[in-house]
């Protein structure tokens, strides 16, 4: 008896999903994206990133377009472990922190590295920026003679005032688009309702059957 009430529960709790108008999968989706967005921008700790920036100059034996051409060069040397492993001692953190945190980019017409580190907090981000474009400094001018190529710092980095991690009013929007776009796949993939149960009627329930004396006297 017990399990005949399961199913038939089970039957019709099923039967009210199937009856559910489509977009509800849409806008569930949306609500549930939206939601778990906002949480993770809320609760995730937030990051910070500063930069620091050095030029490529060049000497009088050299020209403009070698200091650009070493430029490029600089920056992909910049989180190498022989600059990190000077830049550790002025950033006060190890080198694997660094290698996690620090990134480099160059400008393909302007001779000049970005040097850029990320932390969660501001004033460690910008020591550990400051620290690796002074040690790509030293070793870049430790070849000065042979490259004619002089590098120095451009802008140091400055402690940021802003995150440069996505806050909640940004992450909910992006949760919420996810998930509408969650549902309408649901919704393409969710099987139709069969035209058996769209058209059928609650069968008729018997009566009790003629007694034999009743069927004898008619």
């Amino acid at each position: 008896m017990t399990d005949h009430r399961t199913r038939r529960s089970r039957t019709s709790r099923l039967s009210r999903l199937r009856a559910l108008p489509p977009w509800s999968l849409v806008a569930a989706g949306v609500l549930a994206g939206g939601l778990l967005g906002g949480a993770y921008g809320a609760l995730r700790t937030p990051t910070y990133t500063a930069t620091s920036y050095v030029i490529a100059v060049p000497t009088e034996k050299s020209d403009t377009a070698t200091a650009l051409g070493f430029a490029q060069a600089y920056g992909r040397i910049a989180t190498q472990l022989a600059v990190l492993g000077d830049a550790q001692v002025w950033a006060g953190v190890p080198v694997d922190t660094l290698r996690d945190s620090v990134r480099a980019a160059t400008s393909p017409d302007a001779p000049m590295v970005a040097v850029s580190a990320t932390s969660a907090r501001p004033a460690r981000a910008a020591e550990m920026a400051n620290a690796v474009a002074r040690a790509l400094t030293q070793h870049a001018n430790g070849a000065k003679a042979a490259t004619h190529v002089e590098l120095l710092q451009f802008s140091r980095a400055v402690q940021p005032t802003e995150p440069a991690s996505a806050s909640a009013e940004v992450t909910g929007p992006v949760g919420a688009s996810a998930g509408g776009l969650l549902g309408g796949l649901a919704l393409l993939v969710r099987p139709k309702r069969r035209p058996e149960e769209e058209t059928a009627r609650p069968a008729s329930v018997p009566g009790p059957a003629r007694s034999a004396d009743t069927h004898g006297r008619l």
